[in-house]
């Protein structure tokens, strides 16, 4: 497992009337930002259209891992990567031909990633590791900021981190990830991890930062 522990906060829970100033809070301390982009039909939330997301990408001092919930991910992926995202991340659920995708992705430069949903194996996914740069567990149910942390998918954690062996493939978790819960997704071997709600409610969302990436760390 590395050493390195990269910290990258999701702005669904930071105030989207001010994105600017929010952002400025926590990019000294950040990795990257994980920008949510959800539809409303892959997901009943609705967050980004692709207008509004390419200019948060623009403008954003620090690079974004873009995650994409929506459907027929395949016909929209390579617009983020062309936009200018470091990591654009696609849920298997929603892709047609994930192998196509991914080479579109990375082909523009970006860093190509598959997310898995709780009730999706790992192990039906184990094919595309060869392509990817990044596998992202989802700790929620993807859809909502502020969910409770589910520990039964550290099992899954554990069973990616046997499959990526010594491949220089991030480990990313997204959800409830907080003080509390940082060091079990690390101990399984998480070595990504996406907050939001533990940031952005903080008094100090950048000091926030440092305490999970500490925190992380120790283990």
């Amino acid at each position: 497992m590395s050493n390195e522990v990269r910290i990258t906060p999701s702005i669904l829970n930071a105030d989207f009337a001010h994105l600017d100033s929010e952002i400025a809070k926590i990019a000294q301390a950040s990795d990257l930002i994980h920008l949510d982009i959800m539809d409303n039909v892959f997901v009943p939330n609705m967050t980004f259209d692709f207008q509004a997301a390419a200019e948060i990408i623009k403008n954003c001092p620090i690079p974004v891992d873009s995650h994409l919930m929506v459907a027929d991910v395949d016909l929209i992926a390579v617009q983020y990567a062309e936009a200018g995202s470091a990591s654009v991340t696609i849920h298997v659920e929603a892709t047609s031909d994930i192998r196509s995708t991914l080479r579109e992705i990375k082909s523009h430069g970006a860093r190509a990633s598959i997310a898995l949903k709780p009730n999706t194996s790992i192990n039906d996914y184990s094919e595309y590791f060869d392509l990817i740069d990044m596998v992202l567990i989802m700790t929620v149910e993807p859809g909502f900021g502020g969910q409770k942390f589910m520990e039964n998918m550290m099992s899954k954690v554990k069973e990616a981190r046997k499959l990526i062996g010594s491949r220089p493939i991030w480990l990313q978790v997204d959800g409830g990830i907080s003080l509390a819960t940082i060091e079990i997704a690390r101990e399984a071997g998480a070595d990504t991890f996406v907050a939001g709600s533990a940031v952005f409610s903080a008094q100090d969302p950048a000091m926030m930062v440092e305490q999970l990436r500490t925190q992380a760390a120790l283990h």
